[in-house]
């Protein structure tokens, strides 16, 4: 079983299990434009909920991606550096940016489900 919930920096987080994969909205990306580079972290690294954790640029703007829950990296989707349009054309799919195995399930708690992302971005 699987969900999916939200973080107010637009970030998406799909927990399966223990493992949260995330990765950015389709209203992020609108907001972006043209996604030409992405820096994702490295396999094994530990964040802590709210940390910086991948960077995301665009014709118009660098945005950090912020881990939305503490956990440490189990993977990386390692197509986007060589396509990170991928963030363009798929923000909720292919776009992917990484998967975190969870520390703290607890903290799923504070993300917002699709309702409330939906409000949160006044949709």
């Amino acid at each position: 079983m699987s969900s999916l919930k939200f973080t107010e920096d637009h970030e998406w987080v799909l927990i399966t299990g223990t493992t949260a994969r995330v990765g950015i909205t389709a209203y992020a990306q609108e907001q972006l434009g043209d996604v030409v580079f992405v820096d994702l972290p490295t396999v094994g690294a530990k964040f802590a909920k709210g940390k910086e954790a991948a960077v995301v640029e665009s014709v118009k703007a660098a945005s950090d991606i912020y881990a939305p829950v503490s956990g440490t990296i189990s993977a990386v989707n390692d197509a986007l550096p060589d396509d990170p349009s991928l963030v363009n054309t798929d923000p909720q799919g292919d776009g992917w940016f990484f998967e975190l195995t969870l520390a703290d399930a607890g903290e799923l708690d504070g993300l917002m489900d699709e309702a409330a992302y939906q409000a949160h971005i006044g949709a």
